[in-house]
């Protein structure tokens, strides 16, 4: 440890992504990548941009990508933030509008980096239990609280709520923003972007996406968020004080590209929920539970089987899986589904 670090910086436990092993002849499906490749427009897109304009600035405000956005889903522009990934978006949520000062709330099981940025800024959260089929129940979200926040579907279980839920959620929680984390939305769940169309939009959601999942641009960095242009204001004005420039001239030009290829979303998305349904009747012919999934993954565990050693066994054929050594969660492994049918055939 430097002597030189901010006090903060002794604090902190980092968020741990998924290992990225270089290994030979390994089957990685511990970070939820797509297998199918990104749309073709995109690839071309970004070839276009590959070339001396590189020496330029990017649009700082990424203005195209936003109407593109905002085009698609029948929003204004003014109702779209930019980022370097969700995980920057998320970021500048928590400094931007979690930051109160009466505790945050999200479910104790769910994405592992919201605690992380809660240490990092110094906001105060209450981790809601899940059910006990490990479900989210919004009743049990209590006020008062500094702003809600939970991925929809849940991360790592894959179980997802309906919109109706959130919408129930927004009308008892008024004073404070509710956040959802649409990461993996487009394997069978329905968004909450809907609810900010028009003069009815929310004043308190905000709805985050990601182009690493569904539109196979991990690589590329770019997400968004969706809210009230006053939610979307606040939020600029942190990146601006952090990064002006986000997101470069080939992430934009890709990103607008995917975006407008919804035929290819559907497509690629279609495989990927046909390979969830196969593999959960395939695994409950050898015994495995598994949560009902609306996620690119299952969340899956065998009676009589602990999740650790069936880890360990993949990993000793070659295939990364994920797993939490958490209470409660211990005997699962999370599966991705794109390529797992392939894996264990």
């Amino acid at each position: 440890m430097s002597r030189f670090w901010s006090p903060v910086v002794h604090t902190l436990t980092p968020y741990i992504p998924g290992e990225q092993p270089q290994m030979q002849r390994l089957v990685k499906l511990n970070t939820n990548e797509s297998p199918y490749g990104p749309s073709p427009k995109a690839l071309a897109a970004i070839a276009q941009q590959n070339n001396d304009d590189l020496r330029l600035y990017p649009d700082p405000e990424g203005l195209a990508l936003k109407k593109a956005i905002a085009q698609l889903h029948g929003l204004d522009p003014k109702q779209v933030f930019l980022g370097n990934g969700s995980d920057e978006v998320l970021a500048h949520v928590f400094l931007g509008l979690l930051k109160q000062s009466k505790p945050i709330q999200f479910p104790d099981i769910t994405y592992s980096f919201y605690p992380v940025y809660c240490k990092l800024f110094g906001i105060t959260h209450e981790a809601i239990p899940l059910g006990p089929d490990f479900e989210i129940n919004v009743g049990d979200f209590k006020l008062p609280n500094g702003g809600i926040i939970f991925p929809n579907p849940n991360a790592p279980t894959g179980r997802a709520i309906p919109r109706s839920d959130i919408e129930h959620l927004l009308k008892t929680n008024r004073d404070s923003v509710v956040v959802i984390d649409e990461a993996y939305v487009d394997y069978g769940t329905d968004s909450c972007i809907p609810l900010l169309r028009g003069t009815a939009c929310p004043e308190n959601l905000l709805v985050v996406h990601t182009l690493s999942k569904s539109r196979a641009l991990a690589g590329l960095r770019v997400g968004f968020a969706l809210g009230h242009p006053a939610l979307i204001e606040g939020l600029e004005r942190v990146k601006n004080s952090f990064n002006s420039y986000p997101l470069g001239r080939l992430a934009q030009a890709g990103a607008i590209a995917a975006i407008e290829d919804q035929a290819h979303l559907q497509a690629t998305s279609a495989k990927v929920i046909h390979t969830r349904e196969r593999l959960t009747k395939e695994l409950a012919s050898l015994g495995f539970e598994t949560l009902p999934s609306l996620a690119n993954f299952i969340f899956t565990r065998h009676p009589k089987h602990a999740g650790g050693n069936l880890y360990q066994a993949l990993r000793d054929r070659g295939i990364i899986v994920r797993h939490f050594k958490s209470p409660r969660i211990e005997e699962f492994c999370a599966l991705p589904l794109a390529l797992m049918s392939s894996a264990i055939n």
